[in-house]
């Protein structure tokens, strides 16, 4: 009886070891998703035609359009995004679909005060001919106050 339980156990255990998908392979799309995250500058269009994307009132575009509009009404102006080095984890599955979540420092304008602030992203990434565009995106201002990032 112990032996059947033992085999029992070991298949479901063996089971779900190959069930599981290879998110860390995939080294060219991962330097793509790289060298994307990195060359984003304000005024740069790297949204699919598609793309949703959450504000940071709740606010919800469904286009690069309608976010551009959200950020206007909001007196909004972006000077610079940059990535935290060593702060960026990408999956990618099937080699045309990235999630990443990533780290990045924030120098922004609100209804003219100047503000250098951190956020924490989750961004959706597809590819499509040959080229990869964002999906989805969401961030999350981090309290540095309450949970320092160095």
């Amino acid at each position: 009886m112990k032996s059947l339980f033992t085999l029992a156990l070991l298949l479901i255990f063996t089971s779900s070891l190959y069930a599981q998908v290879d998110t860390t392979s995939y080294s060219k799309e991962r330097q793509e998703i790289r060298k994307l995250l990195r060359s984003q500058r304000p005024g740069t269009i790297i949204d699919c035609n598609d793309m949703i994307s959450v504000g940071p009132k709740g606010d919800i575009s469904f286009t690069h359009q309608q976010w551009t509009e959200a950020q206007k009404k909001e007196k909004l102006i972006f000077k610079s995004v940059s990535p935290v080095p060593g702060n960026e984890f990408i999956r990618i599955y099937d080699g045309t679909t990235a999630v990443v979540n990533l780290l990045i420092k924030v120098n922004i304008i609100v209804d003219g005060h100047d503000l250098n602030i951190k956020v924490r992203r989750l961004e959706v990434y597809h590819k499509t001919s040959g080229n990869w565009c964002r999906v989805a995106g969401h961030g999350t201002q981090v309290d540095e106050t309450l949970f320092p990032v160095k």
